[in-house]
C-alpha cells in the first residue's frame, strides 16, 4: 500500500480540556495584562493594578468549584487516560486551592506595602511576577510528567528571585536575592540531572509509566536509575528548605518585601512539597525503601535544626521577627516531611499524604496570618524585633489576640485546636508507619517550639514601655489579617473537615 493510501495516524495527545486548566491559565493571563495595562496607567493609579490581581487570584480560586464534580486529565498519550501531563484530582484542587487563597492573601497584603514603597518597588512588575509565580505554583500540583513537573517549578520559581530582589537600591535584598537564586539554580540543576537519569534508564516521563518500569529496568542501568530517583530527590528537598538545604531561608525572609516573605514562608513550601509527594509517592513507589529512610532523617534534622535557631533569635535584634518565623517555618517544614516519610513505611500511603496536606492547610493560614501582623507592626516600627511587639494588646488588642491565637495554632495549643489537630495527625502518621523514633523527635521538637512561641505570646500581653504605639491600619491589611483570623478559627471549630478535605485522590 502506498504512503497515500495509509489511514491517517491518530493524534498525540487528546484536545485540551479548557476547564481543567483554566485557574492556572486565568493567573497567567491577568500577569500579561497587568504588565501591558502597567504601560498605560499613569503613575497617581498604579494601585488599580493590585486590585486587578486581587480580582484575577479571586477569579482563579472560584474556577476550582467546576471541578470538584470529578477527576479531569488533559494532554494524554492517544488510548491512554493514565498517561497525561496534567490531571486534576483531589490532590491538586486541595494544593491549587493553598496556593491561590496563599497568593491571594500576600496580594492584599502587598496593596499596602506597594503604597508606603512605591519609590522603591515598580508596581507594574511587582504584579506581573506574583501573579506568574502564582501560575506556575499552581500548575506543578497538576503536573504528571517529570517535563511539566519541572517547567511548572521553574515557571514559580524565577518571577520569586526578582520578587525578593525588586526594591531598588536596597543591599539587603539584592544578596537576598543572590542567595536564594543560587540555592535553587543548583536545586534545579540537580534535579534536571536526575530527571535525566531517570529518563535515560525508563525512557518515560510520565510519572505512572515511570513507576511501572523503574522496577524493571535493565541490570545494566540500575545504577543509572538509583542516582536518578537520589539526584531527582535532593533537588525538591532543596525547594522544600529542608536541612541542609535550607540556608537560604532566614537571610530571603528578611531581605525580601514582607510579602513576598509570606508568600515565599506559604507558596514556596507548598511548590517544593507537593513536588516531593509527586515524584515520591507516584513515580518512585519502588524506591520507598530508598526515600522513606531518607526523608526520616532529614525530618528529624530539619526540625530540630528549626526549632534550635528559633529558640535563639534575640529579641532586641533587627528584624528578629522576620528570622525567628523563618527560622519556625524551617522547623514546621521538618513536620510536613514526616508523613512523606510514613509513606514510605506503610501500605496506606494516601493516608499519610493526606496528614501533610491538612498539616499545610493549617500551616498556610496561620503562617500567613502571622506574617500579616507582622507587617502591622512593622507600619510603625520598621526594624520589626520581637521586643516591638510588647504591649501590642495595648495599642491594637484585636489584633494582638489574633497573632497570640496563630502563634498557639503554630505551638500545637488551645484554642488553636487546628494546630493540636494537625500536630497529632502527623504524630500519628509516625507512629502508624512504625517510626516511633521519629515521632519521639517530633515530640520533642514540639516542646523546644513550645518555648519560643509561648515566650512571644506572653510579650503581647505585657505592660508596655512607654505610651502604646497607635496608627490605623489600612483596609487591605485589615482584610488580610482578619481572613487569615476567620479561617483559623473555622478550622479550629471543626478540624475533623481539613483532613475529610485533604483527602489526595493520589492512588
Amino acid at each position: 500500500m502506498s504512503a497515500l493510501a495509509q489511514p491517517l495516524a491518530q493524534p498525540a495527545v487528546q484536545s485540551v480540556d479548557w476547564l481543567a486548566i483554566a485557574p492556572p491559565t486565568l493567573a497567567a493571563v491577568v500577569a500579561l495584562v497587568v504588565l501591558v495595562a502597567d504601560l498605560f496607567v499613569p503613575e497617581p493609579r498604579k494601585a488599580v493594578l493590585g486590585w486587578v490581581s486581587v480580582a484575577g487570584l479571586t477569579a482563579s480560586a472560584l474556577l476550582l468549584l467546576p471541578l470538584l464534580d470529578g477527576d479531569r486529565s488533559t494532554f494524554c498519550l492517544n488510548g491512554s487516560t493514565r498517561a497525561c501531563s496534567y490531571t486534576v484530582d483531589r490532590f491538586t484542587l486541595v494544593i491549587q486551592f493553598l496556593v491561590l487563597g496563599g497568593a491571594l492573601l500576600a496580594a492584599l497584603l502587598s496593596v499596602t506595602h506597594l503604597d508606603d514603597d512605591r519609590r522603591r518597588v515598580p508596581a507594574g512588575e511587582f504584579w506581573f511576577l506574583l501573579l506568574s509565580s502564582a501560575a506556575g505554583a499552581a500548575l506543578l500540583p497538576a503536573s504528571r510528567d517529570l517535563a511539566t513537573l519541572i517547567v511548572a517549578l521553574e515557571v514559580a520559581s524565577l518571577p520569586a528571585f526578582a520578587l525578593v530582589g525588586i526594591r531598588h537600591g536596597d543591599k539587603r535584598s539584592s544578596e537576598a536575592a543572590l542567595k536564594f537564586f543560587l540555592s535553587s539554580v543548583t536545586a534545579t540543576a540537580v534535579s534536571l540531572m536526575g530527571i535525566s537519569f531517570v529518563y535515560a534508564s525508563t525512557g518515560t516521563l510520565y510519572l505512572t509509566q515511570v513507576a511501572q518500569r523503574l522496577p524493571h529496568v535493565d541490570g545494566q542501568l540500575h545504577t543509572l536509575a538509583q542516582t536518578g530517583v537520589v539526584l531527582t530527590l535532593v533537588g525538591f528537598a532543596f525547594k522544600t528548605a529542608a536541612v541542609p538545604f535550607h540556608f537560604w531561608v532566614p537571610d530571603t525572609y528578611v531581605g525580601a518585601p514582607l510579602p513576598v516573605a509570606a508568600y515565599l514562608s506559604v507558596v514556596g513550601k507548598a511548590v517544593g512539597f507537593s513536588g516531593l509527594i509527586l515524584v515520591t509517592v507516584v513515580a518512585f513507589p519502588s524506591y520507598a525503601d530508598v526515600w522513606g529512610p531518607a526523608l526520616a532523617a532529614l525530618a528529624a534534622l530539619t526540625m530540630t535544626v528549626g526549632n534550635v535557631a528559633a529558640l535563639r533569635q534575640q529579641a532586641t535584634r533587627a528584624y528578629s521577627a522576620v528570622r525567628l518565623l523563618a527560622w519556625s517555618s524551617v522547623g514546621q517544614a521538618g513536620y510536613l516531611l514526616v508523613p512523606i516519610a510514613a509513606a514510605g513505611y506503610t501500605k496506606d500511603a494516601e493516608k499519610a499524604i493526606g496528614s501533610t496536606v491538612a498539616y499545610a492547610l493549617m500551616y498556610a493560614a496561620v503562617n500567613l496570618g502571622a506574617f500579616a501582623v507582622a507587617a502591622v507592626v512593622g507600619r510603625g516600627r520598621a526594624l520589626n524585633r520581637i521586643s516591638d511587639y510588647r504591649g501590642l494588646y495595648a495599642a491594637h488588642p484585636v489584633t494582638a489576640l489574633l497573632l497570640a491565637f496563630f502563634l498557639l495554632c503554630l505551638a500545637g495549643l488551645p484554642p488553636g485546636v487546628i494546630g493540636l489537630f494537625a500536630k497529632v495527625t502527623v504524630f500519628s502518621a509516625a507512629v502508624d508507619a512504625g517510626l516511633g523514633w521519629l515521632a519521639v523527635v517530633m515530640a520533642v521538637n514540639v516542646v523546644i517550639a513550645l518555648f519560643y512561641y509561648l515566650q512571644w505570646t506572653a510579650l503581647l500581653f505585657r505592660a508596655p514601655e512607654g505610651e502604646p504605639a497607635r496608627h490605623r491600619v489600612p483596609a487591605p491589611l485589615t482584610a488580610a489579617v482578619a481572613l487569615a483570623g476567620v479561617i483559623g478559627v473555622a478550622l479550629s471549630g471543626a478540624p475533623q473537615l481539613v483532613l475529610r478535605f485533604a483527602g489526595t485522590g493520589l492512588f
